[in-house]
């Protein structure tokens, strides 16, 4: 079947278009953190609650680091180092949080617990001259994803190639946001539901069991191409299946809050996830 919408230029976009250079710009690790604090003569109740989240914001941080150096094994030991460093000075989003008041502690004076699930997001420029230095296909990097088509103009009723590539297993969200600012989901698809790709392999999209063609048809102008990527499965958003796609109901902030609702089941128990967010302008002439 032919999935027709507008400008379907680069449909399954992950992370850049193929002239740009793999980047770490956009990405942070996110992680399900703990913070604690207790009432005292000096703290109010808003006081002990804030203290506690501060103190769930250090705890990812030093999450996020531990999960780095156990994930990141460069034979370069200077750039691992540089690396583990840019998370070292990370920035930290509250993405979800969920406190209780706990009146039976084991020491005196109610307590506030709180468990938030954070965005850790490195230093932005150290990340950038890193991104020149780590080889692609390196698969204890931090992910990176790659994505290129069978050319670069596209006429109305002309079928699209898509060409992607991953330095690690990742699961991939690709959102297209159109001239009139509304939101089609790309991917998954009503014909594709599987939006899981393997590391170190190039896919060619739409192929072999896909059920579907990507078909260039008018308005033609600038669009975007939101895209979400992650070592785990992303967390839902509201949809809405008109034909044979998906228009998302979620507003712009829903959507960035809820995907990041990443659904952290590792392997390794490391409650953290890799994380990554990009967004491409296309004009189609």
């Amino acid at each position: 079947m032919h999935i027709k919408l507008r400008n379907l230029l680069i449909i399954f976009i992950i992370l850049i278009i193929s002239s740009i250079k793999p980047s770490y710009a956009l990405q942070s690790i996110i992680v399900d953190s703990n913070g604690y604090a207790c009432l005292g003569e000096d703290r109010t109740k808003r006081q002990t609650e804030k203290i506690a989240l501060e103190d769930a914001k250090r705890n990812a941080i030093e999450q996020a680091s531990t999960y780095i150096q156990s994930e990141t094994k460069i034979k370069n030991g200077k750039l691992q180092k540089d690396i583990i460093n840019a998370y070292s000075n990370a920035k930290v989003r509250i993405i979800e949080s969920n406190g209780i008041w706990d009146h039976n502690p084991p020491r005196i004076g109610d307590c506030y617990k709180v468990n938030v699930k954070a965005e850790i997001m490195p230093d932005k420029e150290a990340m950038k001259k890193i991104s020149q230095k780590v080889v692609f296909d390196e698969p204890t990097a931090p992910l990176k994803v790659s994505v290129w088509t069978d050319k670069k103009v596209y006429k109305e009723g002309e079928k699209i190639k898509l060409y992607i590539k991953g330095n690690k297993p990742f699961y991939a969200r690709i959102l297209y946001k159109q001239s009139d600012g509304s939101l089609i989901q790309l991917l998954p698809n009503p014909y594709r539901t599987n939006n899981y790709f393997q590391g170190g392999v190039i896919y060619e999209i739409p192929s072999g069991p896909d059920r579907f063609e990507l078909e260039v048809t008018p308005p033609f102008g600038d669009e975007e191409i939101i895209v979400y990527a992650s070592t785990e499965k992303l967390g839902d958003i509201n949809l809405k299946k008109v034909g044979g796609v998906y228009f998302v109901k979620s507003s712009s902030k829903e959507i960035g809050e809820k995907t990041r609702g990443i659904k952290i089941i590792s392997k390794k128990n490391t409650k953290a996830g890799e994380f990554a967010e990009e967004k491409v302008k296309i004009r189609i002439k």
